[in-house]
């Protein structure tokens, strides 16, 4: 007996196995990734779908669409490094018969654009060695120093009130601040630019709004980065000898800012949490038997910054962990759920210090490019801020604190803390040096505040 494939249009599938999704799909229905029960509780339904499907499980997206959820950490990394799997979204049926809503707010994350996130082969090694190569020119040092810099500058405005909401304050506007100076935004926009990523990767109805506003201030940029080039991420990739297209290069940018600023944003917040909640945590740290370094490894263990990423689709049938996926199937890569595999994690309480092989940052030819990026800013940033106010303390009961979840990820969405009113060390403002033209090698006067800008703080 042959079976349809859950995400099949009537075309015949192989037969598949008793008991696979096909089967429970076809009784049963599939189970959404989205509404307020699976992003509230996203780890009981992992475990409701391991259960009921095994290492891959069917689910709904947005709008009625399929897709396959990945719940085995081997089974993720057979998708991340096979070329049974590819990143490019050409092959997803959805795409081929036209059947996603052009409002969809699946499209900001997954519509094909020229990114090394969704092309495969030649290509993508191409666009990967300008990623990678330009992203090796960033100064580790002077990056450090930024971190430290616009991390004092957020503590000295809560200092002195002895309270703060560590999310808002400081979780969220670090890695804004320090990405865009990485990237050459302008300073004035760089909260504004976070806001709209967060908005990019909601899912709601501000997904496509947040998108375009992105779009534009890359168009800003790679236009003024090409006037004049400077010592930043823009204008290595306009000068990198693979030769970008200004299109290239603004698809790029907005790529890494989705993947450098939400998840950092995660990662920060979640590791304050652990720091202020979990008392084997406070107590090792604070009595040198834990580094931070530590402790954020067990973060991206235990809730790594991205929960889910939708960027697989099968290039043909093909088994995967005995399931029967067909051909221009979506096959979302379950890395929170792959985390908690009992195969390999029997006992998540147990800690995992010093062990990296967490799915939090990808595996294969994809593999995050910029994940020292986030760590240094996450570890930098709250180095700083617990050397600086060593007694901060929840200001709520740790179950009073609230996670939304997205179909992507999971947010914090407050952390209020109290501590011992101190007077703010008001650390220098981060000076930004007169950007060198590389064409003429003449000092020139930075542009003026871009049409974006907002003010950095309130």
């Amino acid at each position: 007996m042959t079976t349809p494939s859950p995400h099949s249009t009537g075309r015949a599938a192989t037969a598949a196995p008793v008991g696979c999704p096909a089967h429970a799909a076809g009784s049963g229905g599939l189970r959404p990734l989205y509404g307020p029960e699976a992003e509230s509780q996203p780890y009981a339904l992992y475990e409701q779908l391991r259960a009921e499907h095994g290492a891959v499980a069917p689910v709904l997206l947005y709008g009625g669409v399929p897709a396959w959820l990945v719940l085995g950490h081997h089974e993720n990394l057979e998708v991340m490094r096979s070329p049974r799997f590819s990143s490019d979204s050409r092959n997803w049926r959805a795409v081929q018969q036209g059947s996603l809503p052009p409002d969809s707010p699946l499209l900001p994350i997954t519509a094909w654009q020229p990114l090394v996130a969704l092309t495969d082969g030649a290509e993508h090694a191409r666009l990967r060695e300008a990623v990678t190569e330009s992203l090796a020119r960033v100064n580790r040092h002077r990056m450090r120093r930024y971190i430290t810099r616009y991390a004092g500058q957020l503590v000295d405005d809560f200092a002195g009130q002895g309270h703060a909401d560590l999310v808002a304050d400081f979780a969220r506007k670090l890695p804004a601040l320090v990405v865009c100076q990485q990237f050459g935004i302008h300073e004035d926009d760089a909260l504004t630019v976070g806001t709209a990523v967060s908005d990019m990767v909601s899912g709601g109805e501000s997904a496509l709004a947040g998108n375009q506003l992105v779009v534009e201030m890359m168009h800003e940029l790679v236009e003024r980065k090409k006037a004049n080039h400077g010592d930043d991420l823009a204008s290595w990739l306009l000068l990198h000898p693979s030769k970008l297209t200004d299109e290239e290069v603004r698809e790029h940018l907005r790529l890494a800012l989705v993947a450098a600023l939400e998840p950092t944003a995660n990662l920060v917040a979640n590791s304050l949490r652990m720091v202020l909640t979990d008392e084997r945590f406070r107590g090792s740290l604070s009595g040198g038997r834990m580094t931070l370094s530590d402790g954020l490894e067990q973060v991206l263990w235990d809730h790594p910054p991205l929960a889910v990423v939708p960027t697989r689709w099968a290039t043909g049938d093909t088994l995967l962990g005995g399931v029967q996926i067909t051909a221009g199937d979506m096959v979302m890569l379950g890395l929170a759920a792959g985390n908690v595999d009992p195969a390999i994690r029997p006992d998540v309480t147990e800690p995992v210090h010093g062990n990296r092989s967490h799915l939090a940052f990808g595996a294969g030819a994809h593999e995050c490019p910029g994940q020292g990026l986030g760590r240094a800013i996450a570890e930098t940033g709250i180095d700083l801020l617990l050397e600086r106010i060593p007694d901060l303390r929840l200001s709520v009961a740790d179950a009073a604190l609230q996670v939304r979840g997205t179909w992507m990820s999971r947010r914090l969405t407050s952390l209020p803390v109290a501590f011992t009113p101190r007077r703010a060390e008001k650390t220098a403002a981060v000076q930004h040096a007169p950007e060198p033209s590389v064409q003429s090698g003449a000092i020139t006067v930075p542009p003026e505040r871009s049409r974006f800008g907002r003010p950095q703080r309130r």
